[in-house]
């Protein structure tokens, strides 16, 4: 039913709405989770398929509208935040077709549409996102511009002349959008960093437990990246330290959380040391990590005793941070009585026979802790194996590990190693983050990925304090160290008739990294402290708030002013094939050829013809004629590029 007496909306006009929502859809369904992502597509598919004929009936419009929210609860729980809003917005915009009749809702269906692709900002800010969301605007653009022309019956112009109008619109808008941008005072932080989001991105937690890791071991999305003033590290030097987990309950280790406070013990520095520069994902957690052992915390930040460095506020946008580290030739040499006792605790009734194999190791090496280790680490290489694809263990989840399974990941190989040091009488703790690393080389910086994530162990001995101890490596060191570069070297990666398929694809891989980290660069670094520094290269200092708003307010102006001039500059009349006509015909007029007011095209065109043979002007107008009033289509596009190429031949004069 017609709703306000307004025009039903033609198979065009849904259309050109139907394909507006869709693509101002997929921005943000592609930052949601996969699963609610397809829900939400396929609702969308099937609402258009059932409006297409007829407005469905309300029960089924509030069936749909229960579904998605169960579906969204399904996926999210019941968490507010940007995540459960954002989806909450794309699965109304999946079910608003539904009420889509009229002309009026064709422009009610658009016009919410583009909240989609904005909101998609809020959860991603890369390059893809803009582009699609580029997409989207063009197209609702268009739409509207089809609209307008269909309520006010009037004839569409071609798709391509309608385009070259949004495209200059967009254009006249882009320097106003600019100055925005570079000048408009910024906030020390976004005014939706809080509450955080309600699911974040992948990232160390403080806390690690059997299987807590596999979603991040599948990830390969970045999660940092380093660029090195200096040579790198060595392959089995860059483990970055993260979170350091010294309390266990017997199947849950956690951090103390007296370190945070406590000031740190000294560690003597060694030959190696690295001046470095990371460039941290966004996770909205507040752990950070560095090269093992930093040797300061960056402004903004702090060391706690374990030497793991965390940020007061939660991580919601891209961060740099500038640091040094070096490896340790000895950390901590004096353990403090509380913490020996911390990093020796083992939860009673857990473990039997972990803990019968080390006191026989004891027993048998006497006070020599370090011939313990290397025992450990024999063991491990001969006879354990590296798969994700592992049981979730019992009660006794050494045991099951070390005498049952001997196989898993770095979650199981530094539990069980610490559990069996601590067994000895060795100190021992876990230390999470990540190790590894793959060298970009069209920017010569390395990225380190989710899949990256990594636990190994420290132990404590006599005159060396805390020593990193990576079971994991005993038994496969090419997951730890190996970069990508050298695993396609090593798997030759060659197709039939010497096509290097897996080599050509690392360099598109790492090609797009590349371009990704100069879009956060140049964009999503931009912060309120590089603002204030805009105009430093012209020797100005830091810009106050004000000073910024007075040159977002100059540019504005100008920006406007140029606008005005270009869209008063340009001819009144819509039809831009008539302006072309007008256009050739002052072209003639500066020859003293100008068309009388009362002169037909024919006429005009027949009379330049006997003063320049030859210039093609009748053929000109005879198809202008044509397609302006005999509906002569055909060569609408051609015809208007001809118009505007065309210029008077005065050589052509007899």
């Amino acid at each position: 039913m017609k709703r306000d007496n307004a025009p039903d909306a033609s198979n065009t006009a849904r259309s050109g709405a139907m394909l507006t929502t869709a693509l101002a859809l997929l921005p943000l369904l592609l930052q949601l989770p996969g699963v609610l992502a397809g829900v939400i597509a396929a609702a969308a598919m099937l609402v258009a398929l059932l409006s297409w004929r007829k407005v469905p009936s309300m029960p089924l419009r509030l069936l749909l509208v229960a579904v998605m929210l169960a579906a969204i609860y399904w996926q999210m729980g019941a968490h507010p935040g940007r995540d459960t809003g954002c989806a909450l917005l794309a699965a109304m915009l999946a079910i608003k077709s539904s009420e889509l009749r009229s002309l009026r809702d064709a422009r009610s269906l658009i016009g919410f549409a583009l909240f989609a692709p904005f909101a998609a900002f809020l959860l991603d800010q890369g390059p893809t996102t803009l582009l699609l969301a580029a997409a989207a605007v063009i197209c609702a653009l268009l739409a509207l511009q089809r609209i307008a022309d269909e309520d006010a019956g009037i004839r569409p112009l071609a798709v391509g002349l309608q385009l070259r109008t949004v495209g200059r619109l967009m254009l006249l808008a882009l320097p106003l959008a600019m100055a925005a941008f570079w000048l408009v005072p910024r906030l020390g932080s976004p005014l939706w960093g809080i509450p955080e989001r309600a699911i974040g991105r992948p990232g160390l937690s403080d806390s690690m437990q059997a299987g807590q890791w596999l979603d991040l071991m599948v990830d390969d999305s970045p999660a940092l990246r380093v660029q090195f003033f200096g040579p790198p590290p060595a392959q089995n030097q860059r483990y970055w330290r993260g979170p350091v987990l010294t309390r266990f309950d017997g199947r849950r280790w956690t951090r103390l959380d007296y370190q945070r406070t406590t000031p740190r013990p000294p560690f003597e520095p060694g030959a190696a040391q690295w001046d470095y520069q990371i460039e941290y994902e966004p996770t909205d957690d507040r752990q950070l990590v560095s090269l093992d052992l930093p040797l300061n915390n960056p402004s903004g930040t702090f060391l706690d005793a374990d030497y793991s460095l965390l940020r007061p506020q939660p991580l919601t946008a891209l961060t740099r941070w500038r640091m040094q580290s070096a490896a340790p030739q000895r950390f901590q040499p004096e353990l403090p009585p509380a913490l020996r006792q911390q990093a020796l605790q083992l939860p009673d009734g857990f473990n039997p026979r972990t803990l019968a194999l080390a006191r026989k190791w004891r027993s048998e090496a006497g006070t020599d802790d370090a011939a313990i280790v290397q025992r450990s680490l024999d063991w491990i290489h001969r006879e354990f194996a590296y798969t994700l694809s592992t049981p979730l263990p019992g009660r006794h989840g050494a045991d099951e590990f070390l005498f049952d399974q001997k196989q898993g990941f770095c979650e199981h190989f530094s539990s069980a190693f610490v559990v069996l040091m601590r067994g000895a009488g060795i100190p021992a703790r876990v230390v999470t983050g990540y190790a590894g690393g793959v060298r970009n080389r069209f920017g010569d910086y390395w990225v380190v990925r989710r899949m990256d994530a990594h636990a190994w162990a420290e132990v404590w001995l006599p005159e060396r304090g805390w020593v990193r101890v990576d079971p994991t490596a005993a038994v496969a060191p090419e997951r730890i160290y190996d970069t990508l570069e050298d695993r396609l070297a090593q798997q030759g990666g060659t197709a039939a008739g010497g096509l290097d398929l897996a080599g050509r694809w690392d360099s598109i891989v790492q090609f797009g990294d590349w371009m990704r980290r100069g879009w956060n660069t140049a964009f999503l670094s931009f912060d309120a402290k590089r603002q204030q520094r805009l105009l430093s290269p012209f020797g100005v200092g830091e810009l106050s708030p004000s000073q910024l708003v007075a040159l977002f307010a100059g540019f504005a102006v100008i920006a406007v002013g140029a606008m005005a001039w270009l869209l008063a500059r340009g001819e009144r009349q819509r039809d831009p094939l008539l302006r072309a006509w007008h256009r050739l015909g002052r072209h003639y007029a500066r020859l003293g050829l100008a068309r009388e007011p009362h002169e037909p095209a024919g006429d005009w065109a027949r009379r330049v013809e006997l003063r320049y043979p030859g210039s093609g002007l009748m053929a000109l107008s005879k198809r202008f004629a044509d397609a302006r009033y005999a509906g002569v289509l055909s060569d609408h596009v051609s015809l208007l590029r001809d118009l505007r190429r065309h210029r008077p031949k005065p050589g052509a004069s007899p």
